[in-house]
């Protein structure tokens, strides 16, 4: 075999290989039960800050865009509701979010997300039922949707892990959801309200996994 034949070879089976990880169908789990893919730690944040990004980006493109449409014809009074989420307890800033305890500031990132459950969905429904926004902006609020779903579970994995490494204690499981925080009978918020909202608590969210992982595993890619 020539040497040409040896490296498309190789080529081949480097390329099968990154194929065979990228399409993996398996479930991800903490544990390594029978039947699922089991991650590192370090993995397993990598996953979560990258669907966090995506989160974040989308909602920063969904806000520009009603946030032209709103500027282009449709009349937006420029006040704003109190955000569902602003009861709960966020770090401002960096230097604040790093002196919570692992515990403290998973728990925050997992009631954001927790708190965006039901609004989002309702984001999504009320933007596919009016003619004003396009299909466009209706599939991108679907898609934040079901990224924003995808990141709570992807960071329940991330607690599993921790857990088992006794990284933090098991109390974690006993802390109260906020998903009740968004009054289903309160006063109605605008779409692009609720996408105001949105961005900003994305971005904490972005951030704080962020700083989780620096401190956790801080030799990978910090």
């Amino acid at each position: 075999m020539s040497s040409n034949q040896k490296q498309a070879v190789l080529f081949v089976a480097f390329l099968c290989l990154d194929l065979c990880t990228c399409v993996s169908t398996m479930p991800i789990c903490a544990y390594g039960h029978t039947g699922c893919q089991l991650l590192s730690l370090a993995n397993l944040f990598d996953r979560v800050i990258q669907h966090s990004a995506r989160m974040h980006g989308l909602s920063n493109d969904l806000h520009s865009e009603l946030e032209k449409y709103f500027l282009s014809g449709k009349s937006h009074t420029g006040v704003y509701h109190k955000c569902h989420t602003s009861s709960i307890l966020t770090p401002n800033g960096k230097e604040t979010a790093q002196k919570l305890a692992h515990e403290e500031l998973t728990e925050v990132i997992l009631k954001l997300l927790m708190a965006w459950n039901y609004p989002l969905s309702l984001l999504h429904e009320s933007m596919s039922h009016q003619q004003d926004f396009n299909s466009f902006i209706s599939s991108k609020a679907l898609e934040m949707s079901n990224i924003a779903l995808e990141l709570r579970k992807g960071v329940e994995k991330v607690v599993e892990k921790m857990q088992l490494l006794e990284m933090i204690s098991n109390s974690m499981n006993d802390f109260t959801s906020p998903e009740d925080l968004f009054p289903a009978n309160g006063e109605a918020m605008s779409e692009y309200e609720l996408l105001y909202c949105f961005r900003r608590d994305s971005d904490k969210v972005q951030n704080y996994l962020k700083i989780l992982k620096c401190r956790i595993v801080p030799d990978h890619g910090c």
